[in-house]
């Protein structure tokens, strides 16, 4: 009984420092969480405003353009945002159970992360690049020059699309793996305002213009989206942590409850040894 109790005792401790990292690691991913926003956030306004510009123009040029139409025939360029720790929650799982349904075995796929690299690596696929460790001093600059390789690859009629797999961040406690088509581009339905359905004068011209246009628009989205992705990482280990944490308190209630039992066993064992021997010199 004595070594049941101090079996528990130690599974005690055990629990106490495991609850003690879970919330330092839910703290941490809180804080990161809350600044990830903030830069995804800051980068909607800019990329808005070059959406924006994208519809216009589209509405103004014809449907002929080399940008609005997919090189058939050819495998796809896939750029795959996974993170490059581990501990949140199912993040990286969404996203590699995708690439199984989504994207086909001669796509060309440009991994983003660790953990797909090493996903990709145990399942033997060939990854065109990868990218792993990037930080916020070199990933604008990296990600921008990798969509400009991807864009030469389509211009030359080398792969038929460019596609970006992220995880989509819809609220702290919802993130949704979703693959998005950014070339070719797709033409708008929506409505603009009035003015913007004046006749436009392209200074330089058209093609020009989309030629400098259109690159912008996919770095951007690239940037963008990996914003997203890095944000969802985040809101996903704060949840992860914040699980595991609620978990190790309810499992060391348990054990409390469990220990107080083997307790009272053992007193009301020892009271009735000494009533029983006090019987027995009666």
């Amino acid at each position: 009984m004595a070594q049941n109790r101090q079996a528990i005792q130690a599974r005690i401790r055990s629990v106490d420092s495991t609850k003690k990292i879970t919330k330092a690691m839910q703290l941490v991913a809180s804080s990161k969480l809350n600044r990830q926003k903030q830069l995804m956030e800051d980068n909607r306004v800019y990329a808005s405003a070059l959406q924006e510009l994208l519809t216009l123009v589209l509405q103004s040029i014809g449907d002929n353009s080399v940008y609005l139409n997919e090189n058939e025939g050819k495998p796809a360029c896939v750029f795959v945002i996974t993170s490059d720790m581990g501990l949140c929650g199912g993040y990286n799982a969404n996203v590699l159970k995708m690439i199984q349904q989504e994207v086909k075995p001669e796509d060309h796929i440009i991994m983003i992360g660790s953990r797909g690299a090493a996903w990709a690596k145990s399942q033997k696929l060939l990854l065109e690049e990868c990218f792993v460790d990037l930080n916020e001093d070199e990933d604008y600059l990296v990600l921008s020059t990798q969509m400009q390789k991807a864009l030469n690859q389509f211009l030359n009629k080398e792969i038929s699309s460019i596609k970006i797999l992220y995880t989509y961040y819809k609220n702290t406690l919802s993130f949704i793996p979703t693959l998005e088509t950014i070339l070719p581009v797709s033409k708008r339905e929506e409505k603009v305002e009035a003015k913007s359905h004046a006749q436009m004068i392209f200074e330089p011209s058209k093609e020009e213009m989309m030629a400098n246009v259109i690159p912008m628009i996919l770095k951007s989205t690239l940037y963008s989206r990996y914003l997203e992705s890095k944000t969802s990482e985040q809101a996903s280990r704060r949840m992860a942590m914040e699980n595991a944490t609620d978990n190790a308190q309810q499992l060391r209630d348990d054990l409390e409850f469990a220990f107080n039992q083997a307790r009272q066993a053992a007193i009301t064992q020892e009271i009735t040894e000494i009533v029983g021997g006090s019987d027995a010199v009666s």
